[in-house]
């Protein structure tokens, strides 16, 4: 099953540091991301989503290839190309998987002005090696789905407050 942390930064510099080092850990088989998201709320008052991937790019990256090979077959691969890069991106923003987007939204409006937060949906068989590399960074934890006791061990391994 899937775990949902969101961390809170000072700022965005800091939460993009820690999400390139999560997915350095990907590529060295450490943790699976489903998604990891830099939320950034603006000084004036701005909630962006940093995604490190679109759908809707990668629906339309495909959707041209194969549009392009079936424009072949019909002699019009420029036009195929074209009407599947569309067609793609159509459906990878409709297939949008992940976080829910509104759902980031509020968490980065409890971020105050020109902090950040990292929002990240994944799962580890080595999260203590995980969270080694993403110590040096601290942070706070603002929300998790894990239970209360692996929550606290995030905590305090990243520096941030204890609640009561």
């Amino acid at each position: 099953m899937s775990t949902l942390i969101a961390i809170a930064y000072p700022d965005t510099d800091t939460a993009e540091a820690v999400r390139a080092e999560l997915v350095q850990a990907t590529k060295e088989h450490l943790v699976q991301l489903e998604d990891a998201v830099v939320v950034e709320h603006r000084p004036d008052g701005k909630i962006k989503l940093h995604q490190a991937m679109s759908p809707s790019g990668a629906g339309a990256a495909g959707g041209a290839a194969w549009g392009g090979l079936i424009g072949l077959l019909f002699l019009a691969p420029l036009f195929g190309m074209a009407i599947g890069a569309a067609t793609g991106a159509l459906a990878g923003k409709a297939a949008d998987v992940g976080v829910n987007d509104d759902f980031m939204k509020q968490l980065g409006a409890k971020v105050g002005p020109g902090g950040a937060a990292l929002i990240v949906l994944g799962r580890s068989d080595a999260p203590d090696k995980v969270l080694e590399r993403v110590r040096p960074y601290g942070g706070d934890v603002i929300q998790t789905s894990l239970d209360a006791e692996e929550e606290e061990r995030i905590r305090s391994a990243l520096g941030g407050a204890v609640p009561a």
